[in-house]
């Protein structure tokens, strides 16, 4: 796909981007991860998306309750070092990885987490960044990443108002080539959580490129979120039949991709045209029913219920004149089956 990163953010742009999110779906192996990248390499991904960072960049070493994690899937790991120590990618691998992706002419971006990712990333020409739902607090970090002006994915799973308007002034002190996704931070999310309507209301309030972060287990918000004017989809993809990597308990297997994104690009299909409410094809309106000759009439024969019929097809005239045609004389004769005309009687009708 040409320019993804320019349609990332392009208002005018309406084709669909469906972002494959690599996180943590490794099992802390690099033969895995790469199996997992062959197979998004397979599946001709618009997008494949790392997350980099190291468990010191977002936390610290500690069994304090402020770390600990109490519920969820991921309680199993008790604290959250311990759970980046599972996840986190390292990043020779995300460099090696990305040297297959770009030989195989797939795209690719990445979540940021601090400083020193950004700085590898803009090593490894990273064209484009994405800020997780817990960094859209970290107005220095995405200061950072507004200076090297390329474009940025913001997730909003964790944002009040006043956080996005921050985030985005921020950005906008140095360009405008921002887009943002409607996320909610649940692994997995339930759909009572998502409020989908909401899409719409970013779009107005923000006026730029609105997508959706899909952390439920199917596809059907995916393509919910496209109807209510969704650009871009992100969606936690894993290998088929993983059940131990860190994220695999809300991700999809990645055989899926494809079908999700003809569903994807289905919707506008779908969708139509708002404008055009009730329209019928010239082939359409000749199987529609029409008035017909159902018996033979001479001339000066008088139109009545049985030689005249409200039937299929339609090229006759509309049934909406029998009722005014009773009576009248035909001009001439006329076949059973021959579909009337407003001329065939002596009295026309305007």
């Amino acid at each position: 796909m040409k320019n993804i990163f320019k349609k990332l953010i392009d208002l005018n742009d309406n084709e669909k981007i469906l972002i494959c999110e690599i996180s943590g779906n490794h099992s802390n192996s690099f033969s895995h991860l790469k199996k997992l990248i062959m197979e998004a390499i397979n599946q001709k991904v618009d997008l494949v998306k790392f997350q980099v960072y190291t468990p010191h960049s977002l936390t610290i070493k500690s069994n304090q309750k402020d770390f600990m994690i109490k519920k969820g899937k991921w309680s199993k790991h008790r604290t959250l070092f311990r759970l980046f120590e599972k996840s986190y990618t390292p990043w020779i691998w995300i460099e090696k990885l990305v040297k297959i992706l770009e030989k195989n002419k797939i795209n690719w971006f990445a979540s940021a987490f601090d400083k020193n990712s950004v700085d590898f990333l803009e090593k490894i020409n990273c064209k484009a960044y994405k800020i997780a739902s817990p960094e859209i607090t970290d107005i220095n970090l995405i200061e950072y990443l507004a200076q090297k002006k390329k474009p940025i994915v913001f997730s909003t799973g964790m944002s009040k108002t006043e956080d996005i308007n921050l985030a985005l002034n921020t950005v906008k002190k140095y360009h405008n080539k921002f887009a943002i996704l409607k996320c909610i931070s649940k692994y997995p999310a339930s759909y009572k959580d998502l409020n989908l309507s909401s899409i719409r209301t970013l779009k107005k309030k923000y006026k730029c490129v609105i997508g959706f972060s899909d952390h439920t287990i199917d596809e059907l918000s995916s393509i919910l979120a496209i109807t209510q004017g969704a650009k871009i989809i992100e969606k936690h993809f894993k290998l088929d039949n993983d059940n131990n990597s860190s994220d695999s308990h809300f991700s999809m297997p990645i055989s899926n991709y494809k079908h999700l994104r003809k569903k994807i690009n289905s919707v506008d299909l779908c969708l139509g045209n708002k404008n055009q409410i009730f329209t019928v094809s010239k082939k359409l309106m000749k199987d529609r029913r029409s008035l017909y000759i159902t018996e033979n009439v001479q001339k000066g024969d008088m139109a009545n219920y049985k030689n005249i019929r409200s039937i299929r097809p339609g090229y006759g005239v509309h049934p909406k004149y029998l009722k005014k045609l009773i009576g009248k004389k035909f001009k001439k004769e006329l076949k059973k089956g021959t579909a009337l005309k407003l001329n065939h009687l002596i009295r026309l009708l305007k």
